[in-house]
C-alpha cells in the first residue's frame, strides 16, 4: 500500500507529490499519469518559456485575480505566495526573472528547467512515476472510508491511505468524484479570446494599444442574458475591464479580451458567444471631452488632412481605420470637417462598439471554469469534507484565474498545503 498516490501528473501533481516526500521521506508516493507525457501544460505555458508565477506578494491582492475562487484562496495565499514558489525554485539552482507585466519566468527562458527540476526531484526522492496508468475508478476501501483507497485503473489496482487528485480540467476525474459524493460545477471555458469580423479592425492583425473593454448588455436575436453582470475584480454593475489590446487576423486579443473572457466566463457562455463589447481606445478620455479635444485640433490643423494628423496617440492603421467610420475621407483636411463628422470620430475612439461571434481558444493554454464545489472543501488542508483522505490541488476545483501565472500559482498553493496536511507537517 502506498501512503499517498498522487492522480495527475502535471504541475499541482509534481509539485504536491515532492514536498509530501520532502516533509516525510518515509512516505511511499506514487504519481499515476493517464498518458506517456508528463507535465504538459508547463511544456507549452507562456509560449515554451512557463509563466511560473506573477510578482504580486500581497495575498489579499493576489486573490483578486481569480474570477473562481478568489474568497477562498486569501487563507492559502498567506501561507504560500509567489515569494515561496521563487524560493522553491532558487532552493534548487532556478532563478526566476521579473518581467515588466509581473509575470515571472525563469532566466532559462524555457520551460524544460522547470520539468527537468520536477524529474530529477522525483527521481531524487524516490517517489514512482507511472505513466499509462488512467484511472478507471476510486473506491473506499472496503469499512471505514478513512481506511484507504483502492484507485482502480484498466490494468492494476493500486491502494493507498491518501489521494491527492490533481487531474485539471478532466471529466472522467469529475465523473468519479460525484459518483463519491462530490458536487461538480458545470465546466465553461475561460481564457479565449473574440472572433470579430468588421472593418475598422480588418487587414490590421499585430496591431496592440491599451483599451478599455465594456460588455454591453444588448439583446441579441431575442437572447436575454438573465445573470447579473457584476465583475469581482471590478465591483461594477457592468463587467469592464483595461489593458493591452491586440487586434488578430479573427478579432481580438490580448490581456484586455482574456481578462473579459475570465470574469465574463459563465454570462459569455449564456449568451452562446455573440454579444456586442464597447472598446475605448483612449482609457484616459470620455465621449464629450474628446470632442470638444478634437474641436480643438480642428482650429489648430486646419489646413491638414485629419489622415496624416494624429489628435491622439494610437497606433497609425488603427487611426485611419476609425477615422475612415466617421466618414472622414483620406483628403480631408480638419477645417472641413463637419461637428457631425468629429462627433462621430469621437464615439469611434472612446465607444466602438463591435458585435462578437464566437471564440478561440488561447494559444495551448486553456483553461475551464468549474469543478468540485469549493464548498467542499477544506482550504487549510485541501481535503475533501465529504471523502476524508481525499485532497485536491489545482484545476480541479472551481478555481481558475486570468493569464499571467496566476493558475500555476493556484496550483504550487493548492498543492503544498495538501501536501503539508498529508504528510504532517
Amino acid at each position: 500500500m502506498y501512503d499517498l498516490i498522487v492522480i495527475g501528473g502535471g504541475a499541482a501533481g509534481f509539485y504536491g507529490a515532492i514536498h509530501a516526500a520532502e516533509f516525510d521521506p518515509n512516505l511511499k508516493i506514487a504519481i499515476l499519469e493517464q498518458g506517456k507525457q508528463v507535465l504538459g501544460k508547463v511544456k507549452v505555458s507562456g509560449g515554451g518559456r512557463c509563466n511560473v508565477t506573477h510578482a504580486q506578494f500581497n495575498p489579499k491582492i493576489l486573490a483578486q485575480y481569480y474570477p473562481r475562487g478568489e474568497k477562498e484562496l486569501i487563507g492559502p495565499f498567506h501561507t504560500y505566495h509567489p515569494e515561496h514558489t521563487v524560493e522553491f525554485f532558487e532552493s534548487r539552482g532556478i532563478s526566476l526573472k521579473i518581467e515588466a507585466d509581473g509575470r515571472m519566468f525563469p532566466e532559462s527562458n524555457s520551460s524544460q528547467t522547470i520539468i527537468d527540476c520536477f524529474m530529477k526531484a522525483v527521481d531524487d526522492l524516490g517517489i514512482s512515476l507511472l505513466r499509462n496508468a488512467m484511472v478507471a475508478d476510486i473506491k473506499p476501501i472496503s469499512g471505514n472510508s478513512g481506511e484507504g483507497w483502492n484507485i482502480i485503473t484498466k490494468t492494476t489496482t493500486y491502494q493507498a491511505k491518501k489521494i491527492l487528485v490533481c487531474t485539471g480540467s478532466s471529466q472522467k476525474m469529475w465523473n468519479l468524484l460525484k459518483r463519491l459524493g462530490h458536487s461538480i460545477v458545470d465546466p465553461v471555458p475561460s481564457l479565449f479570446t473574440f472572433n470579430i469580423k468588421d472593418p475598422r479592425i480588418e487587414g490590421i492583425p499585430g496591431v496592440s494599444t491599451p483599451a478599455s473593454v465594456q460588455l454591453l448588455t444588448k439583446d441579441i436575436s431575442g437572447k436575454k442574458i438573465t445573470v447579473p453582470l457584476r465583475s469581482s475584480a471590478e465591483r461594477k454593475e457592468t463587467l469592464q475591464t483595461e489593458g493591452p489590446l491586440l487586434i488578430t487576423h479573427w478579432g481580438m486579443s490580448g490581456p484586455a479580451i482574456l481578462k473579459l473572457s475570465a470574469w465574463g466566463a459563465r454570462i459569455l457562455h449564456d449568451y452562446n458567444y455573440r454579444f456586442y463589447i464597447r472598446v475605448n481606445w483612449l482609457p484616459d478620455y470620455q465621449q464629450e471631452g474628446l470632442f470638444l479635444y478634437l474641436m480643438q485640433a480642428k482650429e489648430v490643423e486646419a489646413k491638414k488632412t485629419v489622415f496624416r494628423t494624429q489628435a491622439v496617440n494610437i497606433p497609425k492603421r488603427l487611426w485611419y481605420k476609425l477615422v475612415q467610420a466617421a466618414g472622414i475621407t483620406p483628403d480631408q483636411k480638419w477645417a472641413d470637417t463637419s461637428k457631425k463628422q468629429l462627433q462621430l470620430l469621437a464615439r469611434e475612439l472612446t465607444a466602438s462598439d463591435f458585435l462578437v461571434e464566437g471564440k478561440s481558444t488561447f494559444k495551448e493554454e486553456f483553461v475551464t471554469a468549474g469543478g468540485v464545489s469549493l464548498t467542499e472543501v477544506n482550504f487549510k488542508t485541501y481535503e475533501s469534507k465529504i471523502c476524508p483522505g481525499l485532497y485536491f490541488a489545482g484545476e480541479v476545483l472551481n478555481i481558475d484565474a486570468i493569464t499571467g501565472g496566476y493558475n500555476f500559482q493556484n496550483a504550487w498553493t493548492g498543492a503544498y498545503i495538501a501536501a503539508c496536511a498529508i504528510a504532517g507537517s
